[in-house]
Formats: structure tokens, C-alpha cells, sequence
């Protein structure tokens, strides 16, 4: 198996890389990377249901879909991401346990005692450390995961969505978890960067076929050209994902207001706003607009409502 140590911290890229060695190589990966700030959603979710938008917006934080499914994740330089990418018998493809086993052994090495618990969670004393998910592309797999060594816990709760009352769809929902810093219980280590070197190094020393690996020229650029094409787009971060909808009622300058809204491919298919005639009158008006804080805005202010910062976020 190749072993990577991924020197860009830019998660669109990683995010590439991964596909394009999954579906145009016969070889076995394993791949270690740290982020940027992100937000990583499941590949059957709906993105708008799982930030917290306002947050998400004001701090200029990318939210990316990711090609396997699961629920939404919080990166950034604190967070260690592996992924495994391996060939794999028909029908035994999807298999959580056997991919993180190496993982928890890595752990386990370092004095973590860390345990498998659910569907696809690695935990310690009960808390989350790593989330898991996996896509199958014929007969190879791509299993990724993340361990929280170092991240902000506080960017992570306020960047993912408490609340999902106001949205009903079909999406894959995520499932909150307590999580801790595995630097809590790694105090040998001062950085993410030591932690990763001692993870690259425990499968380099202890599995004669494992072997460092660097990305080709060609890899690179096909992984920059899949980026800028697929990864960075709206129409795979947000108009791919499920229908839904969106019901809110809220006080607004000194008025009740209730928004119903529909949205299909990103775009607001069905809008109906109650509380003014002028805003009854815009709401016909965000048919056939993406369902974006920039294009909603736009919408109202060519309506000659103007509103602040903080009222737009409540259409989302």
C-alpha cells in the first residue's frame, strides 16, 4: 500500500485527490491530510440543513461535498484526516470495523483506548474522536475518516446546525456526538504534526508492504483540474443535494412574518411569505433563485427591501 502525506492544506484538492485515485488507479492508498477551515458534508445531504448558516456565512466558511455518504464534519488544522482506499470483494465492500481497526491499533499504540461504537464512529470514554464514511466504486473502496487531535471545539459546535426544525427532506440527517481532543489524552505530543508523523510512521514500520509515496506531476494537476471543476462548484455543494423545505415564522421590524419555501436543485421552486403585502409581493420574486444568502439579498433589495445582516438568515 502507498502511503501519502498530503502537503497542501486545502480541502477541495484533498478532497480530489481521493476520487481521482480511487477511480483511475488499480494501486492501494492510504492518505494522511489536514484541512483548512471546512465544513465536509455527506454526499446525500442537504448543506443548508446542516450549518449554521449564519455562522458558516460571516465566517467565510467553505462547505464541501464529499462523494461518500455519512453525515456533516468540522475541519480544520487541528484535524487529522486518514482515508484507505483499497480493493475489495464484491458484496464485502462496506466494512467500518475492518478499515478503522488499523486506526484504533495506531491509537491503542499511542495509549488511546480507543473503541469502534455504532455505526461508524471511533470513540474514547464514551466521546466521538473520528467520524467514518465510505463510497464504493466498483470493486474499490474509499473509506475516510477524521481524528480530532487539536480542533476548536467551539468553530465546530457553532459551525454545524442544533436546530433542523425548519427543514423537511429526505436528506440524510446528521446525529450530534460529544466529542474530546485526542490531545487530551496524548500529552507526549505538542502538535497535529507530530501526531501525524507518528501515524504515518506506525503503518510505515509495522506493515512490510506499506511504502511512501509522492503525487506525481500529472496526479497533481488532474487533482487541481477535478477540483476547480467538480469540488468548488455550487452545482455539487448545493445543487446536488435532496429537495427540501423550509417553513420559519419571525418578528422583523416590529411585524410577524411566516416564509414557506421549496427548493429543488438549489433552486427555490415555491415561496410564499406572509406578514406584508410588500414582502408577499417579493416572495414571487425568489422563484428561480438559488437558495444562497448573496442571491436572496439581491432578490429583496431589487424589491426595494433592504434588509440587515442578521434578518436575511431567517430564509435559511
Amino acid at each position: 500500500m502507498f502511503c501519502i502525506n498530503l502537503d497542501t492544506t486545502d480541502p477541495f484538492f484533498n478532497l480530489a485527490i481521493e476520487e481521482l485515485l480511487l477511480k483511475n488507479s488499480k494501486e492501494e492508498y492510504l492518505i494522511l491530510s489536514v484541512n483548512n477551515l471546512a465544513v465536509i458534508i455527506g454526499k446525500h445531504q442537504s448543506g443548508h440543513m446542516e450549518i449554521n448558516t449564519e455562522f458558516v456565512n460571516k465566517n467565510k466558511i467553505p462547505v464541501i461535498r464529499r462523494i461518500s455518504g455519512g453525515g456533516a464534519v468540522f475541519h480544520d488544522r487541528g484535524n487529522l484526516n486518514f482515508s484507505f482506499i483499497r480493493q475489495s470483494e464484491s458484496g464485502k465492500q462496506i466494512d467500518f470495523r475492518k478499515y478503522t481497526q488499523p486506526v484504533i491499533d495506531f491509537l491503542q499504540s499511542m495509549g488511546v483506548a480507543a473503541k469502534f461504537e455504532g455505526k461508524n464512529d471511533l470513540k474514547v470514554d464514551g466521546l466521538k474522536i473520528s467520524g467514518n464514511a465510505e463510497h464504493i466504486h466498483g470493486n474499490r473502496v474509499l473509506h475516510h475518516g477524521t481524528l480530532l487531535f487539536s480542533t476548536s471545539l467551539k468553530m465546530l459546535r457553532n459551525s454545524l446546525r442544533k436546530d433542523t426544525s425548519c427543514y423537511t427532506s429526505r436528506a440524510v440527517v446528521s446525529k450530534p456526538s460529544s466529542v474530546i481532543n485526542l490531545n487530551e489524552k496524548i500529552s507526549c505530543l505538542q502538535d497535529i504534526n507530530e501526531f501525524r508523523s507518528e501515524m504515518m510512521n506506525y503503518f510505515l514500520k509495522n506493515f512490510s508492504d506499506n511504502f511512501p509515496y509522492s503525487l506525481t506531476q500529472t496526479e497533481i494537476r488532474q487533482a487541481e483540474s477535478l477540483a476547480d471543476s467538480k469540488y468548488k462548484t455550487w452545482e455539487w455543494n448545493w445543487a446536488y443535494g435532496p429537495e427540501y423545505a423550509f417553513n420559519n415564522s419571525f418578528e422583523m421590524s416590529k411585524a410577524h412574518y411566516s416564509c414557506s419555501l421549496f427548493i429543488k436543485d438549489g433552486i427555490i421552486r415555491e415561496s410564499i411569505i406572509e406578514g406584508s403585502d410588500q414582502m408577499k409581493k417579493a416572495s414571487k420574486k425568489l422563484i428561480g433563485c438559488r437558495h444562497m444568502v448573496n442571491d436572496l439579498s439581491e432578490a429583496f433589495r431589487n424589491e426595494n427591501i433592504f434588509l440587515t445582516e442578521k434578518e436575511i438568515f431567517n430564509f435559511f
